[in-house]
């Protein structure tokens, strides 16, 4: 058996063409319009590698300056949880740990939550997004429906995040990600991520025509690179002073 890299760049090209049709793409930037527009705040969580899709939500150029970004560290970092808490190998299967994230962030009424994960049966991400039904925000799955429905839940109700989300965005990864078979089991060339960022980047670039077309100047970040960017993003983040956290 050979691994033919081409494949996989072949694989991505086909979903890069056909994710943006998903009609629930629109419908997710709906949402975000109308948080942002009732003055609401973007909160994204993922854990492990879902949390490289919520910084492509929360705090990077060309997206939205309304936005936070939560995560498992949390419990550390704003909380009293020891350093040692975050080494647990199960910490994300924990369904406690999500009370304590939801508690200690910044939430406001209209605030809008994305919750990504793969696979979506995780306890954490279950809690979580059962937490925040039940306080009334909307919410917003990034997710593998392949995988998810060939999974089991690992939160006690049984629940899982597809069966929670008032939108759910199907990124298309197989069952297990990879998509190249190896010798002798497993396989190599993740997808998740690659396709689960272009739908948050359309979710955002689709929320920012909403608002132009609704006459509003969209808060939108510019590069930090560029020689006008720290003050212009410092003088859009003091309109939400308290509500957003920037960092690590």
């Amino acid at each position: 058996m050979t691994i033919e890299p081409q494949e996989f760049v072949e694989h991505i090209a086909r979903l890069v063409r056909t994710i943006p049709e998903d009609p629930e793409i629109t419908r997710a930037a709906d949402l975000f319009t109308k948080s942002l527009t009732a003055g609401g705040i973007i909160q994204a969580f993922g854990s492990g590698h879902s949390e490289a899709v919520a910084m492509e939500i929360a705090g990077r150029a060309g997206g939205l300056v309304p936005t936070n970004r939560l995560a498992l560290r949390d419990i550390v970092r704003y909380g009293d949880a020891p350093r040692s808490e975050l080494d647990r190998y199960d910490l994300e299967r924990d369904p406690s740990i999500a009370r304590t994230i939801l508690d200690l962030a910044p939430v406001q009424p209209h605030d809008l939550f994305v919750i990504i994960s793969n696979s979506g049966v995780n306890g954490v991400v279950v809690e979580l997004a059962t937490l925040v039904k039940e306080r009334g925000h909307d919410l917003i799955a990034i997710t593998s429906r392949a995988h998810g429905d060939a999974s089991t839940s690992r939160h006690p109700s049984g629940r899982k995040l597809t069966d929670l989300a008032d939108v759910v965005l199907d990124n298309h990864a197989p069952y297990g990600d990879a998509i190249l078979p190896l010798p002798g089991g497993g396989a190599t060339g993740a997808v998740s991520t690659i396709t689960s960022a272009l739908l948050a980047q359309l979710v955002v670039t689709r929320t920012v025509r909403n608002l132009l077309e609704a006459g509003e100047v969209p808060p939108v970040y510019l590069s930090a690179n560029v020689p006008e960017g720290d003050a212009h993003n410092l003088g859009l983040e003091a309109r939400y002073a308290g509500r957003i956290r920037r960092g690590a």
